[in-house]
């Protein structure tokens, strides 16, 4: 294992770090329209990689299937998109971006987001890299998530609000603390992943 690997910072060390600066308001849209969709095609597909979520309303049963996801984020390094699933008018769209090679998808631990994808839609996610392998690659034995990877590499705290985690995301109408919240998990995603040097490799 290499000698000169920094640490991974501990849970009581992140919570003394300065927050993480995520998108505002103003740089997160919500796909309602078909010209909006249209423009975050387009803008997408022009940035070749970009940070990649999804979020599902909570199941709190044993049993309980989750129906998810009901909400798909991407975001450049500049603003984010957030598609809600029961528009279905724009599933088209969507699924064509999850399919595409010509798109990067990176985020942190996919695997569940990429089987609620295959189950909603039927279709298989293409060009989708988990950063996590990243890390593993450069000799980090332990999983690394989003809050610890913002640590380790712009010594921020990446806050995520529980209320936000366990909200109904299946509300036709998202809070602002819910907006933020999911085009923050995928910024933080794309901001990684630019300043480990990925962008060429991806």
């Amino acid at each position: 294992m290499n000698q000169a690997l920094p640490p991974l910072p501990e849970r009581e060390q992140i919570a003394l770090l300065e927050p993480f600066d995520g998108l505002g308001l103003q740089d997160i849209r919500v796909v309602t329209t078909p010209q909006e969709a249209h423009d975050a095609t387009k803008a997408l597909l022009a940035s070749g990689v970009v940070g990649f979520d999804t979020e599902s309303k909570p199941t709190f049963a044993k049993f309980e299937v989750s129906g998810g996801p009901h909400v798909v984020q991407f975001a450049t390094l500049h603003e984010a998109w957030l598609f809600q699933l029961h528009r279905t008018e724009f599933h088209g769209a969507l699924g064509a971006l999850l399919a595409s090679t010509e798109l990067t998808k990176v985020g942190f631990g996919l695997s569940s987001d990429l089987g609620l994808i295959r189950q909603r839609f039927g279709v298989e996610p293409q060009a989708v890299f988990d950063i996590d392998s990243e890390f593993r690659r450069r000799g980090y034995r332990k999983s690394v998530g989003v809050k610890t990877a913002v640590a380790l590499v712009f010594n921020r705290r990446f806050v995520k609000s529980r209320k936000a985690t366990t909200s109904n995301w299946a509300n036709r109408q998202l809070t602002d603390a819910q907006l933020r919240y999911a085009a923050n998990d995928s910024y933080a995603a794309i901001r990684v992943f630019d300043a480990l040097g990925l962008r060429a490799a991806a």
